[in-house]
């Protein structure tokens, strides 16, 4: 035997290089390995959702100087757009019915993608001529109703999509064992969020680039600019068409390959088409889209006081309806599990945000330009990126419960700077540092804006119901389930606007014409405002957790 005082080698520890690489291997090559082509039309269209983001700079400046709404209206505004999204509960039914023809709401998503953006590069571009039509607000709420309108189409189609692009046989169209299609599942979803990601890193490297040396230019070459990358934006209907148009190439590919192995045409076409029983129209999902429809429209057009509580209450109850009816497809055990997953993820995503105020604040006091702004997006989107690349061997091996955690963690500890520079933190480190740790230095460590990593949460959900939802209603349970979860969305931004009439936040107005204020600048309750949401974001979702837990829907998968 050795003498204990032996010296150790360089390469005494032969258990460190192997975890590395085992590690890295679980993490990175994995990912690759599971990569398949059939993959790449859904991530086209993920992608494309991602790459929307384009315009959100643009759009927070253009309301700002051009649009006299207040914060309290932007966030109603918010409320509206969010709530398209719990339509995919039908339109995630009408996939499994018309499985075989579902790009054709790709192209319909895509038109109304590109009628939002020209609305907004006319606006731009050529107000008065707008103007001449209709007021410029109203231009604004119509692209902004528009859009969402447009990626809740493509969307339901790409959850179908993902589903589809892992294959349920392998090339000689021999069967794939259950613990393969389970990694391959959760991978796809993965990339998904992924692609979904890569477009926020793609528009805020292009922000940067478009806004580069922006505080120098005059107004009129800042316009200039704006049209520009509305311009642009016309790109992405263009994204997503592209990935149905390769999704028709790959399958017609497959067939001409299972054909000269011999197989049958109708085999080839229920096995590249859709595996499973054709979908039976079920008229509660339609009514139920119905019933959201009229009423949506009824309180939200006839300006009946609590519009927006009705009609997210009425949602609610809809979707839950819904749910307990495809939990008749699952085993009680099943069942159960699925309704407390969705309900500590939908609390994670209920949270509040700051509203447009903090926005305001980093514009007008911090004096932070377009182009900062792009750097803190591109930071915001590749922590998340990279967080979702990390976390894949973590959310196929752990409970849901434990990735809320890790989130809600981060999230609070993320959002700490936003605070501390509103309370002027920047001005006791930049005297102490000659001015290297300024207000900028500190807000890059906040990349909890726009919360991106909400989107990892989703992952583990998505999968479990790719795994276990039935083959011809794997749309459907896509649909309501995310429906669930993005009405939460709603939530947190009824959340918002109770926040803000809590703590009223203004920004200055000033005339058009005569240049006088209207409304003045006021960021007293900011501060509150910060930490009320910072509170609620922390306790909430480990609260939930806990119930949950203690409760006969806890959950370990």
């Amino acid at each position: 035997p050795k003498s204990a005082t032996t010296t150790p080698t360089k390469h005494s520890n032969p258990e460190s290089p192997p975890m590395l690489a085992t590690w890295f291997d679980r993490t990175f090559s994995d990912l690759r390995n599971q990569f398949r082509w059939s993959f790449l039309p859904p991530l086209m269209v993920y992608f494309a959702a991602g790459i929307q983001g384009l315009t959100s700079i643009v759009g927070v400046f253009f309301v700002k100087d051009y649009l006299g709404l207040s914060a309290e209206f932007l966030t109603s505004l918010t409320f509206w757009t969010v709530l398209p999204w719990t339509l995919k509960m039908p339109l995630g039914h009408l996939v499994d019915i018309i499985w075989r023809w579902k790009a054709i709401l790709v192209y319909l998503g895509a038109s109304l993608l590109a009628a939002s953006l020209s609305i907004m590069y006319g606006l731009i571009t050529s107000p008065e001529e707008m103007r001449a039509y209709m007021p410029v607000e109203y231009w604004y709420v119509l692209s902004t109703l528009l859009a969402p309108c447009g990626y809740v189409l493509q969307d339901v189609v790409a959850d179908g999509m993902a589903v589809e692009a892992v294959p349920a046989t392998d090339d000689q169209g021999n069967e794939i064992d259950e613990t393969r299609l389970k990694v391959q599942h959760t991978t796809m979803q993965t990339l998904g969020r992924i692609a979904l990601f890569t477009g926020y890193v793609s528009v805020a490297l292009v922000n940067i680039f478009m806004f580069d040396g922006i505080e120098q230019k005059s107004e009129a070459e800042k316009v200039t600019i704006y049209g520009q990358i509305y311009f642009a934006a016309l790109i992405i209907p263009l994204v997503s068409i592209s990935g149905v148009l390769l999704a028709s190439f790959l399958k017609q590919k497959r067939r001409v390959a299972l054909r000269a192995m011999g197989m049958a045409k109708d085999a080839i076409t229920d096995l590249v088409d859709r595996t499973g029983d054709p979908t039976t129209p079920n008229m509660w999902f339609f009514g139920g889209g119905l019933v959201f429809v009229i009423l949506s429209l009824t309180v939200g057009l006839g300006n009946v006081v609590g519009a927006k509580e009705i009609v997210f209450v009425a949602s609610l109850a809809i979707i839950i309806f819904m749910m307990r009816m495809l939990a008749k497809e699952l085993t009680p055990a099943k069942a159960k599990m699925l309704f407390g997953t969705a309900i500590v993820v939908f609390i994670f995503r209920a949270m509040p945000s700051p509203g447009p105020g903090l926005g305001w604040f980093e514009i007008d006091v911090l004096k932070f330009d377009q182009q900062f702004l792009a750097v803190l997006s591109l930071i915001t989107a590749f922590l998340a990126l990279a967080g979702m690349i990390v976390l894949r061997p973590l959310m196929a091996e752990k409970p849901i419960n434990t990735i809320i955690i890790i989130l809600t963690i981060t999230s609070t500890i993320l959002f700490v700077p936003s605070i501390a520079l509103y309370y002027g933190i920047h001005n006791w480190t930049s005297s102490f540092t000659g001015g290297v740790v300024d207000a900028r230095f500190i807000a890059i460590l906040d990349t909890a804006i726009e919360a991106p990593l909400g989107q990892i949460a989703v992952i583990p959900l998505l999968a479990w119901i790719a795994r276990n939802a039935p083959t011809n209603l794997k749309a459907t349970f896509f649909a309501v389930m995310a429906s669930f979860i993005n009405l939460a969305l709603s939530a947190g931004s009824l959340l918002t606007t109770y926040l803000n009439k809590v703590f009223t936040i203004t920004r200055e107005v000033k005339n058009a014409d005569t240049g006088t204020i209207e409304v003045a600048a006021n960021y007293d309750q900011l501060g509150y405002l910060l930490i009320a949401v910072l509170i609620i974001t922390f306790v909430a979702p480990l609260a939930a957790i806990y119930i949950v837990q203690r409760s006969p829907l806890k959950t370990f998968d």
